[in-house]
């Protein structure tokens, strides 16, 4: 799942490493970028349309964000993905901004199960509002409904000009503020969350 053309979401090199004939899921107008990388299958979604693998279901949501690779190509679209399968419903956020759209995916989703929230990049050089930061992530969480969170997009390498341990150590504050600390699940690299 590729949700938007920016560097840091869409590495060539390592796509490469993976795609060993396998799907692809992309934002309608990204295909043309990993027609190369030696993918099986490439399927380019919008905002709401779908596509089925066998028994998982995956549909692509709505996103405050941006697509360009470049400056000048705007017309690559950009989102999350909806991943419903037989027993499991995730919600894999991509990068965005806080915005209501949130209140429909949840609706859309059901009983959610897993939400991927982004929480960090948001002391961002542009100042731009295309990401959210933890305290807004854990309200998007809220509207979506789900029964956990796990946080990404922090403490890799720097996106924006918050010091790197800080988003998590926000998000575990306002998480405990608000009686959900149970129910966020910070990973380290490498590690695996099984889903009750």
């Amino acid at each position: 799942l590729i949700t938007h053309a920016h560097y840091d979401h869409l590495h060539l090199p390592s796509l490469r490493k993976l795609a060993a004939g396998q799907p692809i899921i992309v934002p309608t107008g990204v295909g043309q970028l990993v027609k190369r990388c030696g993918f099986g299958r490439i399927v380019e979604l919008d905002t709401w349309q779908s596509a089925r693998f066998n028994s998982l279901h995956v549909m692509m949501t709505p996103a405050r964000h941006w697509g360009a690779r470049m400056i000048h190509d705007t017309h690559r679209k950009f989102g999350g993905y909806l991943l419903t399968g037989p027993e499991k419903t995730v919600f894999h956020c991509g990068d965005s901004a806080m915005f209501d759209g949130f209140a429909e995916i949840g609706e859309r989703a059901g009983d959610l199960d897993l939400a991927l929230m982004p929480i960090g990049a948001y002391e961002a050089p542009s100042g731009r509002p295309v990401h959210m930061n933890p305290e807004e992530a854990l309200a998007a969480f809220q509207m979506l409904g789900g029964k956990d969170l796990v946080p990404m997009h922090h403490d890799t390498f720097p996106l924006g000009g918050e010091p790197m341990q800080e988003p998590v150590q926000r998000l575990e504050r306002e998480a405990q503020r608000l009686g959900l600390r149970e129910r966020v699940k910070v990973l380290h690299e490498g590690e695996t969350l099984l889903l009750r």
